[in-house]
């Protein structure tokens, strides 16, 4: 063999050799974002199941809005009987008291 081509060879192999280092450092790289995308898919999916478990839908909203809503009905109920009755109680006590008048 000539220098020529060992030197050739050698540039060959070279090449090849930085070729394949690149793509198993590339191949890295890639293989870590996926475990990276993994462990956000995992994240994701618990961070859902926790919203699913904590918080409100619409129809549990619904329901305390509905209970909610009935218990100021029946303050608001109470409320006029207590105005009606106070009512009452005053014109009672008006009626009851006899009207003086004064002489000059």
């Amino acid at each position: 063999m000539t220098p020529e081509i060992l030197t050739g060879l050698l540039g060959l192999v070279t090449l090849v050799g930085a070729a394949f280092g690149y793509w198993r450092y590339f191949e890295s790289r890639v293989a870590g974002a996926k475990d990276r995308a993994d462990k956000v898919a995992e994240d994701l999916a618990a961070h859902r199941l926790h919203t699913a478990e904590t918080y409100v839908t619409k129809s549990g909203m619904r329901e305390i809005k509905d209970e909610i809503l009935g218990a100021v009905s029946g303050i608001r109920d109470d409320v006029r009987h207590l105005a009606t009755r106070i009512d009452g109680m005053h014109e009672a006590a008006n009626k009851a008291k006899p009207v003086t008048r004064r002489t000059s």
